[in-house]
């Protein structure tokens, strides 16, 4: 049975304010835990030594166990120290839709943010369906969040997330 986290108020903390400098691995798993994903949805987005990622979140204390996959999970916007994210939406049945806003989210990231979203570009690039490529395009809205402000992480969300390509 896998387990769900979520990010304590310390995981949020860092999130917003990176005060006590996470390394950048360990700060990319703490963006994609959001109370939903069990620690084997986790361990599929995460680069490698998801275990080890997980132990070590847990035990400086930046998330919690909240439940296993099992469990109901919580809706969104049921708590408020977790970020509501919209929900999942159905794969594209235009491939060709798919992979033209496949591009233009690379595009729009890595022109805002410029080589500091490469390795998050190079992730959406390798998704081949929306169901992959959304949790990557969440991590691209924190990156856009992190280093330009909530107005470009916003204006990712609505050309990106929100609508899937039709």
């Amino acid at each position: 049975m896998a387990t769900v986290y979520r990010k304590t108020a310390k995981g949020q903390r860092e999130i917003e304010t990176r005060e006590n400098r996470l390394a950048p691995r360990l700060r990319t798993a703490l963006i994609l835990i959001d109370g939903r994903r069990d620690s084997d949805d986790l361990a599929k987005l995460f680069a490698a030594e998801a275990a080890a990622t997980l132990q070590s979140l847990l035990g400086e204390g930046y998330i919690e166990a909240i439940g296993s996959s099992a469990a109901p999970r919580p809706a969104a916007g049921a708590r408020a120290d977790v970020a509501a994210e919209p929900p999942p939406a159905a794969p594209a049945a235009n491939p060709r839709a798919f992979e033209q806003r496949r591009r233009e989210a690379v595009r729009h990231l890595t022109d805002r943010v410029g080589p500091m979203g490469e390795a998050v570009a190079i992730r959406i690039e390798k998704c081949t369906g929306w169901d992959e490529l959304l949790p990557v395009l969440q991590l691209a809205q924190q990156v856009l969040r992190n280093t330009r402000g909530a107005g470009a992480a916003a204006e990712f969300s609505r050309l990106f997330i929100d609508t899937p390509p039709a």
